[in-house]
């Protein structure tokens, strides 16, 4: 496959390069890239307003991912493009994460309690509810307006089931891919998504997109907080999986209107995902009933 023009122009190589498009990416073209400095990926993809995606705040936020030292360091980043070092690493898939909830937790409870101070810039809020909300406005218009009443209603009862918390640093979009395993250390990539908010919305989506079972949940959250969390945190813990699934499934609708990443079928992920919210929606219920 040709290496795409805007990748050769880039103006931080040396030497000849080889290349080849790595799998993965839900909504960028990926690409690992060698040249004479080693190995790079390049991460094709503009910014992206009906997802709130900023590409000059991912790459900030990617260097101070790695300056916390969580993140592979960005080489370069430019309008629609960016060049991190490849990461000789596994990348993580579901049985990963539901193996390893403490180890998950520990990354976590570090991540969110350490990154904030590297942060530049005017504040993003990552609320999932209003970015709940934000979806249902733009799929008004579309074949999926009929579902939309009903999704707004789960919506806001789920954001009632909240407990506050303090504000922290999230990355919040923890998919399995996004974890990367070098044999000694987890790695965390793709920050399009990382701002300020709860804690219990990474908890419920790494849960979540791993399918962890009550138990393994458990165990994440008991590591996390350092206790067993009690009921209202629970339920809080339960309602923030069925926004995670729910933000999940609208995410992949929205995109199926705007973009064509390579090998993506975004019809077949938002239903995954949905099959997936019927779920948590039911084990909702059978734990804490309907809403009153």
């Amino acid at each position: 496959m040709a290496i795409p023009e805007n990748i050769l122009t880039l103006p931080c190589w040396q030497g000849e390069l080889t290349a080849e498009p790595l799998s993965g990416g839900l909504s960028n073209e990926i690409w690992k890239v060698t040249d004479a400095n080693g190995a790079h990926v390049v991460r094709l993809g503009q910014d992206y307003p009906f997802h709130h995606v900023s590409r000059a705040r991912e790459a900030m936020t990617a260097r101070a991912a790695h300056a916390a030292g969580f993140g592979p360091a960005v080489q370069h980043a430019g309008p629609g493009v960016m060049v991190t070092e490849f990461i000789n690493a596994r990348t993580w898939q579901a049985a990963d994460l539901r193996d390893n909830p403490e180890r998950v937790a520990r990354l976590l409870a570090k991540f969110h309690s350490t990154m904030a101070p590297q942060i530049t810039g005017a504040a993003f809020l990552f609320w999932p509810f209003h970015v709940i909300r934000d979806y249902a406005h733009g799929l008004t218009a579309t074949d999926h307006a009929g579902d939309l009443p009903g999704f707004l209603a789960l919506s806001r009862e789920m954001e009632a089931a909240q407990v506050p918390l303090p504000i922290i640093f999230g990355h919040h979009d923890l998919l399995p891919a996004n974890f990367l395993d070098d044999g000694s250390r987890l790695w965390l990539i793709d920050y399009e998504y990382a701002g300020f908010g709860t804690a219990l919305f990474d908890l419920a989506g790494a849960a979540s997109n791993a399918e962890m079972s009550a138990e393994q949940a458990d165990a994440l959250l008991a590591v996390y907080f350092g206790t067993k969390p009690d009921a209202s945190l629970m339920r809080a813990f339960d309602a923030m999986q069925v926004a995670s699934l729910l933000r999940e499934t609208l995410w992949a609708r929205v995109s199926g209107l705007h973009l064509t990443a390579p090998g993506v079928d975004y019809d077949a992920y938002a239903t995954e995902n949905h099959d997936r919210l019927l779920d948590a929606i039911e084990t909702y219920r059978s734990r804490w009933g309907n809403a009153p």
